[in-house]
């Protein structure tokens, strides 16, 4: 299901990211532009690059939490998600608040919500179908998908929407059981086959023709994406592991008929060899 684009201006939020990697500034750049209010907490240090982007950073979690976000989206990897959450002081949220995620598997963090949140906070389950490099020139068009897991507050979760909205995404509204289906035959696929082409060494040669170019183009793209990031599309997304013994049974498959098509070239040559030798 997708919501009906439109260009309202989304009222300025307050938003507190919660790891501030390339992603999360990728992101962060757009809701500047929109006007909201950004604080940002993380791991590694990251102050001086909030303060050339005009973000509060905050180094004191408890602090970060007690800053009367609206919305507090969560950037990190998959892989520490769990234990990024259990650490976090939650006891001390003063208002209800939207907490939001843009990791690429969905239903895995939608469970840890769940379990790790205080009951009146919101949940929204989202997934930027773009990143850096494919959004460099805009988000128009760029899918946009999400689930409402938990939501309370109407006004606050339309207006992060918005965000993504008014920047032209397609917006697509899917359960999170939904979306890992689908993405682990594409996104997962997408990585895993650019991962193997990596393992091969492919590159361009003099004589490339466009459809290799295109696998090379695949090889580059996926890699420039951590071996972290792919290992939590396999390890948190249920349906990748059926789709990566698919992708086995599937070569298997290609290469048993082309030494099929070898047995029987090597049969003809061998029947000809004997018609010119029989009398």
């Amino acid at each position: 299901m997708s919501i009906s684009s439109s260009s309202k201006p989304s009222p300025a939020l307050n938003i507190g990211i919660i790891g501030f990697g390339p992603f999360a500034q990728f992101l962060a750049k757009i809701m500047i532009k929109q006007g909201h209010t950004l604080r940002a907490t993380s791991r590694s240090d990251h102050s001086q690059l909030c303060e050339d982007f005009g973000i509060s950073y905050f180094r004191d979690v408890r602090r970060f939490l007690e800053a009367d976000n609206d919305v507090i989206l969560i950037c990190t990897s998959i892989l520490s998600l769990a234990e990024v959450l259990k650490s976090l002081p939650l006891h001390v949220l003063e208002q209800k608040t939207l907490f939001a995620d843009v990791l690429s598997v969905k239903e895995y963090p939608r469970d840890v919500l769940l379990k790790v949140l205080p009951e009146e906070m919101d949940i929204l389950c989202t997934h930027p179908m773009f990143g850096p490099e494919s959004g460099k020139d805009g988000w128009k068009d760029l899918a946009f998908v999400y689930d409402k897991v938990r939501v309370r507050d109407e006004d606050t979760c339309s207006s992060f929407l918005r965000i993504f909205e008014n920047e032209g995404c397609r917006m697509l509204e899917m359960s999170c059981e939904e979306h890992d289906r689908e993405a682990a035959k594409s996104q997962f696929l997408t990585h895993t086959i650019g991962r193997i082409l990596s393992e091969m060494g492919i590159k361009s040669t003099p004589m490339s023709t466009k459809g290799f170019e295109t696998l090379v183009q695949l090889k580059e793209s996926t890699m420039k994406d951590s071996f972290d990031l792919f290992s939590g599309l396999f390890l948190f997304n249920r349906y990748a592991k059926q789709e990566l013994n698919n992708l086995g049974l599937s070569f298997e498959k290609v290469k048993q008929k082309l030494l099929d098509m070898m047995d029987v070239q090597q049969n003809l040559k061998d029947s000809d060899s004997c018609q010119q030798k029989c009398p």
